[in-house]
């Protein structure tokens, strides 16, 4: 374990047999417009990358998607090799086309591939997590999700991934891959403005699983927008240091994963998580998504 890591906010979260700081970085940002191609700042986007390790920081969050290919051997490029207190997430099932969108690829052929070009771009042998991305675009959708969660569980006796969880998943479907397999995490969009999943976070903090949202600070309404900043204004915070300062308030087995292609902007990110939030803060705020 990083010496630093203990002095982030939210303290640490074990999934399965790996300690992981609360406080991670997701890598998406990093790519250049639209999650496309190369950023503009190489070299910066290297040092934000190195930057996180040295504030302590032992979870980043990637796809090969992203890119596609980019953010993996951006990560690659900066901290290869990996220290062991270290862990990349990674995510499967969707790709990219021509036109930036993301068409699903889950079927086991796809997912066999997508694993294995993981493991290359990133310089690993084995993966961390990785993660099974379901739905769309525009969020979950219903459906099984068994054929693809097998293929992975297979690659996982297989020796390539050591832990599992889903993205992007309806409450059915973490419970219809829990009952295939352990999974050590959920990665859904949630925040102060969207509560979709307040009931499937308090169960999965019972069973020690954590739950990594992501956006958070996406698809506010301008009404909760100007709630979020009117209580931001009085703690002489911006609104993104509330927003994951209140996510980190709301369950234990929360991870955040910010992204940012800004070195100052990660620094920022990770004091304003550190954020003290009053009781009478939390009720207020607590209201937006009511």
């Amino acid at each position: 374990m990083s010496t630093l890591s203990t002095s982030l906010p939210g303290g640490i979260w074990t999934l399965g047999d790996l300690t992981v700081t609360r406080f991670g970085y997701g890598a998406m940002q990093l790519a250049g417009p639209g999650v496309m191609g190369p950023p503009a700042d190489h070299d910066g986007a290297l040092a934000v990358l190195r930057e996180a390790v040295h504030l302590g920081i032992t979870h980043i969050d990637t796809a090969d998607a992203y890119g596609p290919r980019v953010t993996n051997q951006l990560i690659r490029e900066a901290l290869h090799p990996y220290s062991d207190s270290l862990h990349i997430v990674t995510k499967v099932g969707a790709t990219r086309d021509e036109q930036g969108g993301w068409p699903p690829a889950r079927r086991p052929e796809d997912l066999r591939r997508a694993v294995h070009e993981n493991l290359e771009n990133l310089g690993l042998e084995v993966l961390d997590v990785v993660n099974l991305r379901l739905g769309d675009a525009q969020g979950p959708q219903p459906g099984s999700l068994a054929e693809a969660f097998e293929t992975l569980v297979d690659l996982r006796r297989q020796g390539l991934i050591r832990h599992l969880g889903v993205s992007n998943a309806t409450a059915e479907q973490v419970a219809e891959a829990r009952s295939i397999a352990p999974i050590v995490c959920v990665q859904n969009m949630y925040n102060l403005a969207h509560r979709q999943d307040d009931e499937l976070i308090d169960e999965l903090a019972e069973q020690g699983i954590a739950y990594v949202p992501f956006f958070p600070l996406g698809g506010f309404s301008p009404l909760q927008s100007s709630a979020l900043s009117a209580v931001a204004a009085r703690l002489d915070a911006t609104p993104m240091s509330v927003a994951l300062a209140w996510l980190l308030r709301r369950s234990p087995n929360i991870l955040l994963i910010p992204g940012t292609s800004s070195v100052a902007h990660l620094r920022e990110n990770v004091a304003g998580a550190g954020l003290s939030l009053s009781d009478e803060d939390l009720a207020e705020l607590d209201k937006i998504g009511r």
